[in-house]
């Protein structure tokens, strides 16, 4: 062997050592980097995006150009910008806001006003493209002027009527001149100044906005100094002031005088979802106020004009108003004798009126022909007389009734015929259509309900000695003593009143012909047993109301679904609930300011507010033999905290969330390390 090629078996070993060992220790990384490394699919993007830049800069001043755009750090999605991002001052041209690839434009159309901040909030549109991780609420700002109005106003709107939060509202505000706060002129708008601000609203386009979110809350960035009306408009045609009385609207009687002061708020630091590492102290800007409450309402249409008139049946037209007049229309038959032809039933607004056809050889003229005399608004809003000639054409024509009766007839002769034939018992007439009134009887009772019954078509007659009501006593039945009368509101409709004993056990009889309506039919006989419910049954809800002993108040027992299912009047600060069924019930009541008995809708022409509508906070429950007794101090809360989440139907939108976390619970998963910011 040549000496060259020759490796003593003792050599060889060092070297093999040093290879495993390189080995082993490649082997140790590999598994180091492998614990470290990303697993299938990669990491989660937890971070939101970044703003990189602008163009201006962010808070920048004395700005001319309108064109800004926004540089981030990654691809971002922007959510429904013409709903969601809000300029402010309001632009009466909708400004172009786009958002593509790392970069969002926003080009506005309407002239800048000097010395004016503009702000442009973009709530939560903005999001990664990636994992959707939302930048959070980020506003925009730039001034026309040599500084930036910081000052912020803030709050709530809500239904007038059920408390609901109003979501996607207009809330803007009018600033007053210091010097005549209460003579509401704007400061800033000298061709303005022999305006009140009462009439600005709905002249003037709101000085700067907000929309409210899914919890009704709003708040207006950018704000100067000074004293403010605040207003709230669902703006339907985008012109930003009250232009329409279809537009739900809401106004503060107050002036609004924005302020700050530092304060500390309490910052929870999370270790993972359910531990938290540290609660920290942290100092803010605290904007004033920051709870207004405006509840907004639409106005009663009071406009009057006919929008409708038809005859679905033979027997009977109705007229349709927009507004209701204490003064019912005045009809001449042009071909025919309108005189004592109707039985006339109003609704209580008197803004629906149905008319009955007393004679049935009007009830068979298809056609009718009238001049219609009635109260009717003009262009300028005044009430002035107006004539309308119209013509009803019956949709059930008489030659179509007339082969259906014939039909009916032809039915019942056969019929009468196979049992004649079946030596069974015949009729040897038609019997005559009868008067089917529907009664609402039912088998049990409450002790302060009434059984009701309707009927089909007007009565000409009402024989109430045909009309018998009995109770059982030692297992006999005795005459009892009721009263029978039309339910007030509601044509056709009749109250059954007795003195109901719980417990006690009723039989109400009806003979034939009781009822008669003014074409002669007659209604069938009628009986029905029913028992009054015992008192054990039932709870009784006793409501202490402290502050309200010298106020009209109206107070509603609600059921889950936020429907009323009785009601009562306090009295001298009180009122109770008889008869309550057990069960989970929820309270509402309204400040009756006109003592109507109502609630009323606001006007703001006469700066009248809606009826002031309160909620108890938390739900009742009723159970049987009980007396339930609360306190119940309406300024206790806020009213945007009153209504009770469960009954509550415009819910909170579930806040976007970051995927912050969500790295360290899969590598938990997997069963590997990781360390942020490393991957």
């Amino acid at each position: 062997m040549h000496p060259a090629t020759h490796r003593p078996t003792e050599s060889r070993h060092p070297r093999l050592s040093r290879i495993c060992m390189m080995l082993f220790f490649s082997c140790l990384l590999f598994a180091s980097c492998a614990r470290m490394g990303q697993p299938d699919g990669g990491w989660y993007d937890e971070e939101p995006p970044k703003i990189l830049g602008s163009q201006p800069e962010d808070k920048a001043t004395n700005i001319n150009g309108k064109k800004i755009t926004i540089f981030f750090d990654e691809y971002i999605k922007l959510d429904n910008p013409s709903e969601k991002v809000v300029v402010s001052p309001p632009q009466l041209e909708q400004p172009e806001i786009k958002g593509q690839g790392k970069r969002i434009t926003i080009e506005l159309q309407d002239s800048l006003k000097e010395n004016t901040t503009y702000t442009i909030d973009f709530s939560d549109a903005i999001s990664d493209n990636n994992e959707g991780n939302p930048l959070g609420n980020y506003t925009f700002t730039f001034s026309t002027g040599d500084h930036i109005d910081t000052l912020e106003v803030a709050g709530y709107v809500l239904e007038a009527a059920d408390l609901e939060p109003v979501k996607g509202i207009l809330v803007g505000l009018y600033k007053v001149d210091e010097e005549a706060k209460e003579g509401a002129v704007l400061s800033d708008q000298p061709a303005l100044s022999d305006q009140s601000v009462d009439t600005l609203f709905e002249k003037t386009p709101m000085l700067r906005v907000s929309r409210t979110d899914s919890r009704g809350r709003f708040v207006i960035k950018g704000v100067a100094e000074g004293h403010y009306r605040v207003y709230a408009l669902q703006d339907v045609d985008n012109n930003y002031m009250f232009s329409q009385k279809s537009e739900k609207l809401a106004f503060l009687n107050d002036l609004v005088i924005p302020e700050w002061k530092p304060d500390i708020r309490q910052d929870t630091i999370w270790r993972d979802s359910l531990h938290i590492s540290d609660i920290q102290r942290v100092p803010y800007i605290h904007f004033l106020p920051d709870n207004l409450v405006l509840t907004a309402f639409t106005e009663t249409m009071t406009d009057r004009y006919l929008t409708k008139r038809e005859r679905e049946k033979a027997d009977r037209f109705t007229l349709y108003y927009s507004y209701g007049h204490a003064q019912l229309p005045i009809i001449r038959g042009l071909n025919f004798n309108a005189d004592d032809a109707f039985v006339v039933e109003p609704t209580v607004n008197q803004d629906t009126i149905t008319y009955w056809l007393r004679d049935t050889l009007l009830v068979n003229q298809d056609t009718l022909r009238m001049e219609v005399q009635y109260m009717a608004t003009d262009s300028v809003g005044i009430l002035q007389q107006q004539t309308d000639t119209l013509e009803l054409l019956s949709r059930q024509p008489y030659a179509k009734r007339m082969k259906e009766k014939a039909e009916a007839y032809e039915k019942w002769k056969k019929q009468q015929e196979r049992r004649e034939k079946r030596g069974q018992p015949f009729e040897t007439e038609m019997e005559p259509e009868a008067l089917e009134p529907e009664y609402r009887v039912p088998s049990s009772i409450d002790p302060d309900q009434n059984p009701s019954v309707s009927m089909p078509t007007p009565l000409e007659r009402i024989d109430t000695a045909m009309i018998h009501l009995y109770t059982k006593a030692d297992s006999l039945w005795y005459r009892v003593p009721y009263l029978f009368g039309e339910q007030p509101g509601r044509a056709r409709t009749y109250h059954l009143i007795g003195e109901w004993q719980p417990g006690a056990e009723y039989s109400l009889e009806i003979d034939s012909a009781a009822f008669t309506d003014i074409y002669g039919k007659a209604s069938r006989p009628f009986k029905q047993g029913f028992k009054v419910r015992k008192t054990e049954e039932y709870s009784t809800l006793i409501l202490a109301l402290p502050g309200l002993e010298d106020s009209i108040v109206v107070v509603q027992l609600l059921n889950n679904s936020d429907k009323v299912i009785k009601e009562v009047s306090a009295q001298r600060g009180q009122a109770t609930f008889f008869y309550v069924k057990p069960g989970t019930y929820y309270l509402r009541l309204f400040i009756d300011s006109n003592d109507n008995g109502r609630w009323d809708t606001g006007l703001y022409s006469a700066r009248r507010q809606a009826e002031s509508v309160y909620y108890y906070p938390d739900k009742i429950e009723c159970r049987a033999k009980w007396d339930v007794r609360e306190t119940w101090d309406i300024h206790a809360r806020p009213r945007y905290q009153q209504k009770p989440a469960d009954i509550t139907k415009q819910k909170a939108d579930k806040a976007k969330r970051t995927t912050k976390g969500r790295n360290q619970q899969r590598a938990k998963e997997l069963g590997i390390d990781y360390v942020k910011g490393t991957h």
